[in-house]
C-alpha cells in the first residue's frame, strides 16, 4: 500500500529585520534579533543608511571571511521603512540633469533632478532634495529640489546641512513675527488682572556664561514672618510668563507647537519663539520688570517642603550671574554682593540636602561630562570645554526640580489636565542583560540580583555608588544608563523613576520647551478661569505629548551632530598624536573609543592585531581567538588618531604600539 502525503501548508519563514548601518558608503551591517549580518556593497539593493530593512542570510560560501572564521552575511530583500525622505548634497550640473551628490558619505547613490526644472541653481550649491524615486535595479535615485541652502564658500555651510538634514524650521511665519513685534508688557494691566508685585524681593538668575535667554530666576528669604507651620525659608522660583504672550492657536503658538523646542547648536540657537520674546519680553533680564509665574515653596530647617504658593507676578531680577561666578564665590575665589552671597550659600546647603534626600529615596545620579566646542569669529574650533555638575549648577537644578514636583503635584491632586514628564522603570530584560558583566565584580555580591533585575531603585543606585571611583566605574555607569528607558511627555501623571518622584512635570523653561508652555496654560486655567477653547487644548494633550517627545529627540540629535562636526574639525589638527581613551562600544568590525574630550571614533578590527576578534555581545567585549586578549566596554586604552573626516562624520584610530 502506497504512502499518502499530507498536504499541510507550511508557515512561511520570517526573514530577519533590522536597521542598516552603512560604513564608508560601501558595505553595511544589520543588527537583528538573530544576530548581526554583514551586507556586501553588491547586496544593498538601493537601501540607505538608517533604513529599516528585511534581509535574507547568504549561504556560508558567500559570507565575509574573518581571520579565523566566517562572519554572517546577508542580502537586503526590501526596505520596510525609509529613514530619508529628503537628502542634503552638492548640486552638479550635468545637462540635461542636475545631479545631487549626498553630503552624507554613507549614502552612496547620486540623486538625479531635471536641470530644466531648476535652471537657476548654481553648480556647487548645497541643496536639499526631496526623494521621488529610490534606487533600484531598473531606476536611478530621483528627486526634486526643495531648497538651496548655500554655497561651498560659506563658513557655516556644514552646520546648515545638519539643520536641513534634520528638517528643522529656521524661519518664523509672518503672523508669528507680527504678533511678537506687537507684544507689550503692560504693567498696569497685569496688576489689575491680579498679578502680585514681587519687585522688592532679591531675585537673581544663574545661567551659563553664553546664555542669551533667561527663563528662570531664584529668591530665598527667611520665612518667620509667614504663617506657615515649621517654615524657616521661602524659596521663590520665578519663571517667565510666556503663556501671556503666546495664547492657544495664535500664529506664535502654531509656530512654537511645530518646533516644540529650541535647538542649541554648536554655533547658534534655533529658538522656539522669535527673539523679540525669547531674548526680550519673556527673558528675565536684569533690572527690567517682567511678567512671571512664581512658585514659592516654604521649607523647614531640614529643607523639606511644608507648603507652597503659585501665582502670576511682576518681578525684577537684580543680577545676572553665571555658573562660573557663583562657583568661584562658593569656593572663596570671588565675591558677590553681600545679600546675594548669603542667599547663594544657603541655596547650596538646600541643594545638598535635596540631593541626599533623593538618593535616600532611590533617585539615580549619572554624571557624564558635557562637551562644548568653542569657535572663533570665523566658525573654526579652537578648544573643547568640558562641563560637569558643580555646586553652582546643582543649586539651580535642585530648585527647578522642586518647583516641577510642586506644580505636578498641585495639578495632579486636583485632577486637572496637564502634561507630565514621565520616566518609566527599566525593563527586567534590559537589567538582566547586565548581570553577566556585573557579576564579574566582587562588590556586586553585596547586591541582590533579584532586586536589581526587578528594577528596585535602591539596588540600581547601589550599583552606581559601589562602582564609583573604581576602574570599572565608567563601564557600569554607561551600561546602567543604556538600560534605562527614555523619559517622555505624557498627559498622565505616572511618576519619574530616575528622580524617585511620584509626580513630575516640566514647568521651568517655557521659552525653550513647548510642554512647559502647556503646563503654564493649564496652571493659569486652574488658578483663575478656563479660557475659551480650553477643551481644544485638553483634547490636544496626547498629540502634543507625543510630538514634543519626538522633537526633543530630533533636537538632541541635531545638537549632538553639530558638536561632533566641529569636534572632528578640531581633532583634525592632531593627526598622528596619541590619546588616552575609553572603549565605548564593540562590534564585529572593531570597537568604538571615546577620548577624554568626548570625541568618539572607531578602531577598526584590522588595527587590533593579526588574529580574529570575536564579538561577545553579552559581555560587551571583543575576544582574540588565538591569544584570548580582551577589549571590553569601559576599558582604558591608548590610541593614535589616523584620520579625521568631518564630512563623513568620523574619526579613525589605531592602538598605540
Amino acid at each position: 500500500m502506497g504512502r499518502t502525503r499530507k498536504h499541510t501548508r507550511r508557515r512561511p519563514r520570517a526573514n530577519p529585520h533590522g536597521v542598516l548601518t552603512v560604513h564608508g558608503g560601501t558595505f553595511g551591517f544589520v543588527r537583528t534579533a538573530e544576530g548581526e549580518y554583514f551586507i556586501p556593497e553588491s547586496k544593498m539593493a538601493g537601501a540607505f543608511d538608517g533604513d529599516l530593512v528585511e534581509i535574507a542570510p547568504l549561504p556560508a560560501h558567500g559570507a565575509q571571511k574573518g581571520a579565523a572564521e566566517e562572519r554572517l552575511a546577508a542580502r537586503i530583500l526590501r526596505v520596510i521603512d525609509r529613514a530619508h525622505d529628503t537628502v542634503v548634497g552638492r548640486y552638479e550640473v550635468a545637462e540635461p540633469f542636475g545631479v545631487v551628490v549626498p553630503e552624507d558619505r554613507n549614502i552612496s547613490y547620486d540623486i538625479f533632478t531635471m536641470r530644466a526644472d531648476f535652471p537657476d541653481v548654481p553648480d556647487g550649491a548645497l541643496v536639499r532634495v526631496r526623494m521621488t524615486a529610490y534606487p533600484s535595479r531598473h531606476e536611478a535615485a530621483c528627486g526634486v529640489i526643495e531648497e538651496v541652502l548655500g554655497t561651498a564658500e560659506e563658513a557655516t555651510i556644514s552646520v546648515d546641512a545638519i539643520v536641513a538634514r534634520n528638517k528643522l524650521e529656521t524661519v518664523f511665519s509672518e503672523g508669528a513675527l507680527a504678533e511678537a513685534q506687537a507684544a507689550q508688557l503692560d504693567e498696569v494691566g497685569a496688576l489689575a488682572a491680579g498679578y502680585r508685585d514681587v519687585r522688592d524681593r532679591c531675585v537673581f538668575t544663574i545661567d551659563p556664561a553664553d546664555a542669551r535667554d533667561f527663563d528662570d530666576a531664584l529668591s530665598l528669604d527667611p520665612a518667620q514672618d509667614f504663617l506657615r507651620d515649621g517654615a524657616v525659608w521661602r524659596l521663590g522660583v520665578h519663571i517667565a510668563d510666556v503663556s501671556y504672550y503666546v495664547p492657544w492657536n495664535s500664529s506664535l503658538d502654531l509656530d512654537a507647537r511645530r518646533r516644540a523646542t529650541s535647538v542649541y547648536l554648536v554655533d547658534r540657537v534655533i529658538p522656539m519663539l522669535p527673539e523679540q520674546l525669547s531674548n526680550g519680553l519673556c527673558s528675565l533680564n536684569p533690572n527690567e520688570t517682567r511678567r512671571c509665574m512664581t512658585c514659592d515653596v516654604y521649607l523647614d530647617q531640614d529643607w523639606k517642603a511644608v507648603g507652597y504658593d503659585i501665582y502670576p507676578a511682576l518681578m525684577r531680577s537684580q543680577a545676572r550671574l553665571t555658573y562660573g561666578q557663583v562657583q568661584q564665590a562658593l569656593d572663596g575665589d570671588a565675591a558677590l554682593p553681600d545679600d546675594i552671597m548669603q542667599r547663594v550659600r544657603f541655596l547650596s546647603q538646600f541643594a545638598k540636602a535635596r540631593i541626599a534626600a533623593r538618593q535616600a529615596a532611590g533617585g539615580l545620579d549619572f554624571d557624564f561630562p558635557e562637551a562644548r566646542v568653542a569657535l572663533d569669529d570665523d566658525g573654526k574650533p579652537v578648544r573643547v570645554d568640558l562641563r560637569r555638575k558643580t555646586e553652582a549648577t546643582s543649586l539651580v537644578e535642585e530648585a527647578m526640580i522642586l518647583a516641577n514636583e510642586v506644580v505636578a503635584q498641585h495639578l495632579s491632586e486636583r485632577g486637572f489636565p496637564a502634561l507630565y514628564r514621565v520616566h518609566e522603570k527599566p525593563s527586567p530584560d534590559s537589567l538582566a542583560a547586565l548581570l553577566p558583566v556585573l557579576q564579574e565584580f566582587s562588590w556586586f555580591s553585596r547586591i541582590s540580583p533579584e532586586r536589581f533585575v526587578a528594577g528596585d531603585a535602591h539596588a540600581i543606585a547601589r550599583v552606581l555608588s559601589e562602582s564609583q571611583g573604581r576602574l570599572e566605574g565608567n563601564l557600569v555607569q554607561t551600561l546602567v544608563l543604556r538600560a534605562m528607558k527614555r523619559a517622555a511627555y505624557k498627559p498622565t501623571c505616572d511618576g519619574h523613576f530616575g528622580l524617585a518622584s511620584e509626580a513630575y512635570t516640566h514647568f521651568t523653561s517655557p521659552i525653550r520647551r513647548y510642554p512647559d508652555l502647556v503646563v503654564h496654560r493649564m496652571l493659569r486655567a486652574q488658578l483663575t478661569r478656563r479660557p475659551q477653547k480650553f477643551e481644544q487644548e485638553v483634547a490636544a494633550l496626547p498629540w502634543i505629548a507625543e510630538h514634543a517627545s519626538d522633537m526633543e529627540r530630533v533636537a538632541e540629535k541635531t545638537a549632538r551632530q553639530s558638536q561632533e562636526l566641529k569636534l572632528i574639525e578640531y581633532m583634525a589638527g592632531f593627526l598622528g598624536e596619541a590619546f588616552d581613551a575609553t572603549v565605548s562600544g564593540v562590534a564585529s568590525y572593531g570597537m568604538y573609543v571615546s577620548l577624554d574630550n568626548t570625541a568618539e571614533g572607531m578602531v577598526a578590527a584590522r588595527y587590533l592585531g593579526d588574529e580574529y576578534f570575536a564579538c561577545d555581545a553579552v559581555r560587551y567585549q571583543l575576544v582574540g581567538q588565538d591569544s584570548g586578549k580582551v577589549f571590553r566596554l569601559g576599558q582604558r586604552v591608548r590610541v593614535v588618531l589616523v584620520a579625521a573626516d568631518a564630512k563623513a562624520g568620523r574619526l579613525d584610530f589605531r592602538l598605540e604600539k
